[in-house]
C-alpha cells in the first residue's frame, strides 16, 4: 500500500515536473522536444491505468499524506470509477496534446512557456478529479482557472486575447467563491471534510435546512465552469487561445470539471425536487441555446466551441434526471464526447495551420491535399452524429431510453435532446465534409497534410470511438459501468451495443438522422435563420458582461475618488475616528466599561514631579506657534513617558522609549526641513476643536480598554512558559530578547524585512529625484531653484 501511495503521488507530481523541464527540452530539442514532455503524462496514464481492473470489480483506491492533522486538513486521493474515468482522460488525451501542440506550435518564440502552462493546467484538472480533502479539491479547482487564464491569454498582445482570458477568470473565479462557501455549508452539515465520506452523507445533507442554499452555491460553481446558460458565453471567447488549448481545456478537461462536480455530488445532493427541476432546466436550456449558435458560426473552432457547449448542457441535463439509464448515458457521452471533440479540434487546428483560415466558406476540396486529415475528421463526426459504429451511437440510443416516458416533462426533453442532437449532426458533418468536398478553393495558405506531430492526435483519438464501439463490453466493463456505479453509489450494468434496441429509441435516432441532413441541406439559409432570430432577441450575456464589468469599473472609480481623495488630512481623521469607535463602541454596547479606581494615595513626590512634566510636555505641545517647537515639545512629553517606565520598574521598556522618542525627534526635525510647509497652524478654531476631540476619543479609548484589561484576572499562563523555556530550550537569560529573537523570530525577520525594503525605496525615490535635480540642472539651472 505504501508503494502504491508513493506510485500515486509521483504520478500526481509529473505535470509538475513537466512544466519546470519544458522550457529546457524545448530550449535544447525544439518541436520534437514535444516527444521526450510527452512522457510524463504517459507514465501518469500508465499508472492509472493499472487500477481499471481492481476499480472494475468496486474497489476504491485512497491514500495521501496529511498535512495539519490537528484541523483535519490532508493531501488526499480518492479513485473510483469517476474519478480514475477522467484521470485517464486528462492524461491520455494531455499526451496527445503535447506532441500536437510540438507540431501546432513549432518555431513560435515562447514554444517553452506554453508547455509549461499545458503542464500546470494538466496537474490542476488531474489534481480536481482525484482530490478526496475539500480544500485540496478546491485549491486545484482555483488553479484550473489561473492556469487556463494564462493559456487563453497566451498570444497576449492581442486584445481579444487578453479580453478572452479575463472574461473566463472573472467568470469561472467568481463560480469558485460560490464553490468554497458551498464546501464550507457541506462541511457545516455533515461534519466532514472529504469526498470519500461526503457521499455517504447524503440523507443528512438532504434533510438540513441549508440545503437549498448548499444546492445553488454549487451550482453556481458547477454552472460557471461548464459554461451552462447564462454563463456559457466565456467558453467560445476562449477559442482566441491557441488550438491545442482548445482541444484540451474546452472539450476534455478544464469544461467538464463542473460535470464532474455534479456526478460526484449526485449521490449526496440529487433525488430531490430542487436537483431534478434545476438541472434538466439549465442543461436543456443550454443544450438548445449552443447549437443554435452554433449554426450561425463560420468559424471551425467557435463551431465546435458552442456545441461543447451543447454537450455539457446535454450532460447536465442527464445528471439531473439521475435515473440509473440517465447516469449511464451520461458516462457513456462523457467518453464518447472527450474522444470526438477532441479529434475535431485537432482537426480543425490542423486546416487553420495548413490553409491559414478557419472560414468554413473559404474552405473547399481539401481531401485531395490533406486526406489523411479528413479520414480523422470524418470518424470523429461520425462518432458526434451518434451513428454506428462508433461509440457516440452508444451514447445517444442510451440518451433516448433514460429520457423517454409518458409525461410531459420527459415529452419536453426527449424534444430537446433530438432538436439539440440533430443540429449537433449538422454541425458535425459541416465541419468535416464542406472544407474537403467540392472544388478547391484559395487560401491564404497553399494546403497540405500535416506532420506526424499535428495528425497523431487526432487519428487516435478517432480510432478509438469504433473501437471502444465494437468492443463495447470490455470498455463499459472497464470504463463506463464504473462510471456510473461511482454516480449511482450502487452497481450499474451498462450493456448496449452496436446492435440497436428496436423501438422507440431507434425511431428517435432515424428522426434525428433526418433531421440532422434537412438542416445540412440548408445549413445557409439555417445559418442566416439563426442571425436574424439572435439580431431580434437583441445583445446576450456576452454583452451584460462588458456592460457589468464596465460598470464596474466606473463604480469602482467614482467611490475611488470619494474613499480617496488625495488628501492626507482625511485619511488620519478616517483613520482616528475609526479607532476611537472600535476602541469605545464595543465597551459600552457590551457593558464592559471599566470601574473608576480609587485616587492613587502613595504617590510620591519625584514621581508626581515626572507627571507634571508629561503634561507641560503636551501642553506645550498644544500651544506651540510652530511645528517644529510642536515636535520638540511632544519629545518631552516622551521622554517623561519613559520616566515613569523607568520609575514602575521596567528599565528596558524605558531604554526603548527613549530611543524611539530620541530618533522621533531628530528624524520629524529633518523632515521638517526638507518640506515646504507653512512655519504655524493656519486651521479654523472649529477644525481644531474637531480634531482634538478625535484625539481625545481616541486617547479614552485606549485608556479605558487598558483598564478593563488590568481589571480582569491575570492569565500568566504565557509567563510562566516563557520564564520556564527560555532558558532551556532558547538559552536565554533576557526573557524579552528571547521572545522577539527565537519565539517570535519569524515575525521579528518579517519586520526586518519590512524595514528593509522600506530604507530601499526611500533610497530609491531619492535617487530620482537627485537624477532628475542633475537633468533640470543641465537643462535649465534656474528650475532647481523654482522647484524647491
Amino acid at each position: 500500500m505504501a508503494d502504491v501511495t508513493a506510485l500515486t503521488f509521483l504520478a500526481l507530481c509529473l505535470p509538475l515536473a513537466g512544466a519546470l523541464a519544458a522550457p529546457f527540452v524545448i530550449r535544447a530539442f525544439g518541436a520534437n522536444g514535444a516527444w521526450f514532455l510527452a512522457i510524463a503524462p504517459f507514465l501518469a496514464f500508465l499508472h492509472f491505468l493499472r487500477f481499471v481492473p481492481a476499480v472494475a470489480r468496486g474497489e476504491v483506491v485512497t491514500g495521501g499524506y496529511f498535512w495539519v492533522p490537528s484541523f483535519n486538513l490532508s493531501f488526499s486521493w480518492f479513485l473510483d470509477g469517476l474519478s480514475l474515468a477522467f484521470a485517464l482522460l486528462i492524461t491520455g488525451i494531455g499526451t496527445l496534446i503535447v506532441l500536437y501542440a510540438g507540431g501546432y506550435l513549432k518555431g513560435h518564440k515562447d514554444q517553452g512557456r506554453f508547455f509549461s502552462f499545458i503542464f500546470l493546467f494538466m496537474g490542476a484538472m488531474l489534481g480536481v478529479v482525484v482530490s478526496d480533502s475539500f480544500l485540496m479539491f478546491f485549491i486545484f479547482w482555483e488553479l484550473t482557472s489561473i492556469t487556463s487564464f494564462l493559456l487563453i491569454g497566451f498570444d497576449h498582445e492581442r486584445e481579444a486575447a487578453r479580453r478572452a482570458a479575463l472574461q473566463a477568470l472573472v467568470v469561472t473565479g467568481g463560480g469558485g467563491l460560490c464553490l468554497l462557501a458551498g464546501l464550507l455549508l457541506l462541511w457545516n452539515i455533515s461534519g466532514v471534510t472529504e469526498m470519500s465520506q461526503l457521499i455517504r452523507s447524503g440523507d443528512a445533507v438532504r434533510e438540513s435546512p441549508l440545503y437549498l442554499a448548499a444546492l445553488i452555491l454549487v451550482l453556481g460553481g458547477a454552472f460557471t465552469k461548464s459554461a451552462q446558460f447564462p454563463f456559457h458565453f466565456w467558453l467560445p471567447n476562449a477559442m482566441e487561445a491557441p488550438t491545442p488549448v482548445s482541444a484540451y481545456l474546452h472539450s476534455a478537461t478544464m469544461v467538464k470539471a463542473g460535470v464532474y462536480l455534479l456526478m460526484r455530488l449526485n449521490p449526496v445532493m440529487g433525488a430531490t425536487p430542487a436537483w431534478e427541476v434545476l438541472l434538466p432546466f439549465f442543461g436543456g436550456l443550454t443544450l438548445v441555446v449552443g447549437t443554435a449558435l452554433a449554426i450561425r458560426q463560420t468559424d471551425l473552432k467557435l463551431k465546435l466551441a458552442y456545441t461543447t457547449v451543447s454537450s455539457l448542457g446535454l450532460l447536465v441535463m442527464l445528471i439531473g434526471f439521475g435515473s440509473d439509464h440517465a447516469v449511464a448515458a451520461a458516462a457513456l457521452y462523457l467518453v464518447a464526447h472527450s474522444l470526438f471533440k477532441g479529434a475535431l479540434f485537432m482537426v480543425a487546428g490542423i486546416i487553420d495551420h495548413e490553409t491559414g483560415t478557419r472560414d468554413i466558406t473559404r474552405l473547399r476540396g481539401l481531401r485531395r491535399t490533406m486526406p489523411l486529415t479528413w479520414i480523422t475528421a470524418l470518424a470523429a463526426a461520425l462518432s458526434m452524429a451518434g451513428l454506428p459504429p462508433f461509440f457516440g451511437f452508444l451514447a445517444k440510443e442510451e440518451i433516448y431510453t433514460a429520457l423517454l416516458g409518458g409525461n410531459l416533462r420527459a415529452l419536453t426533453f426527449t424534444s430537446i435532446a433530438v432538436f439539440g442532437n440533430a443540429l449537433m449532426f449538422a454541425v458535425a458533418f459541416a465541419v468535416a465534409l464542406k472544407p474537403f468536398l467540392g472544388q478547391p478553393m484559395e487560401t491564404p495558405k497553399h494546403p497540405h497534410e500535416a506532420p506526424a506531430l499535428l495528425w497523431l492526435g487526432p487519428a487516435v483519438l478517432a480510432v478509438l470511438g469504433p473501437l471502444a464501439a465494437i468492443f463495447s463490453a470490455f470498455t463499459h466493463a472497464g470504463i463506463s459501468s464504473p462510471i456510473a456505479a461511482a454516480i449511482r453509489q450502487t452497481p450499474v450494468d451498462i450493456d448496449i451495443s452496436l446492435v440497436p434496441h428496436v423501438g422507440l429509441p431507434l425511431l428517435l435516432s432515424v428522426l434525428t438522422v433526418l433531421f440532422g441532413i434537412g438542416v445540412y441541406w440548408q445549413l445557409d439559409r439555417a445559418r442566416f435563420l439563426m442571425a436574424v432570430l439572435l439580431r431580434a432577441a437583441g445583445p446576450g450575456p456576452d454583452h451584460g458582461f462588458d456592460v457589468a464589468v464596465s460598470g464596474l469599473v466606473r463604480f469602482a472609480g467614482r467611490l475611488m475618488h470619494v474613499l480617496q481623495p488625495g488628501r492626507l488630512e482625511i485619511y488620519v481623521t478616517c483613520t482616528f475616528l475609526c479607532v476611537a469607535a472600535i476602541l469605545i463602541i464595543p465597551l459600552a454596547a457590551y457593558d464592559e466599561l471599566p470601574r473608576l479606581p480609587a485616587w492613587p494615595a502613595d504617590v510620591r513626590l519625584h514621581e508626581w514631579a515626572v507627571f507634571l512634566i508629561a503634561a507641560l510636555g503636551l501642553a506645550a505641545v498644544l500651544v506651540a506657534r510652530d511645528r517644529l517647537t510642536a515636535v520638540v515639545s511632544l519629545g518631552i512629553q516622551g521622554f517623561a513617558v519613559a520616566v515613569i517606565f523607568l520609575l514602575f520598574g521596567a528599565p528596558d521598556l524605558s531604554f526603548t522609549q527613549f530611543m524611539v522618542e530620541t530618533l522621533s525627534v531628530v528624524i520629524l526635525a529633518l523632515v521638517m526641513t526638507r518640506l515646504r510647509l507653512s512655519p504655524a497652524d493656519h486651521r479654523p478654531m472649529a477644525g481644531r476643536l474637531f480634531d482634538g476631540a478625535i484625539a481625545l476619543a481616541c486617547g479614552l479609548g485606549f485608556t479605558l480598554l487598558l483598564m478593563r484589561a488590568t481589571q480582569a484576572p491575570f492569565n500568566d499562563a504565557l509567563t510562566v512558559f516563557f520564564n520556564s523555556y527560555s532558558k532551556s530550550i532558547a538559552h536565554g537569560a533576557n526573557v524579552v530578547n528571547v521572545i522577539i529573537v527565537d519565539f517570535r523570530g519569524t515575525d521579528t525577520l518579517g519586520e526586518i524585512a519590512v524595514v528593509a525594503v522600506t530604507g530601499l525605496a526611500i533610497l530609491a525615490l531619492i535617487r530620482i529625484r537627485a537624477g532628475t535635480e542633475r537633468k533640470l540642472a543641465a537643462n535649465d539651472p534656474d528650475a532647481v531653484g523654482a522647484g524647491e
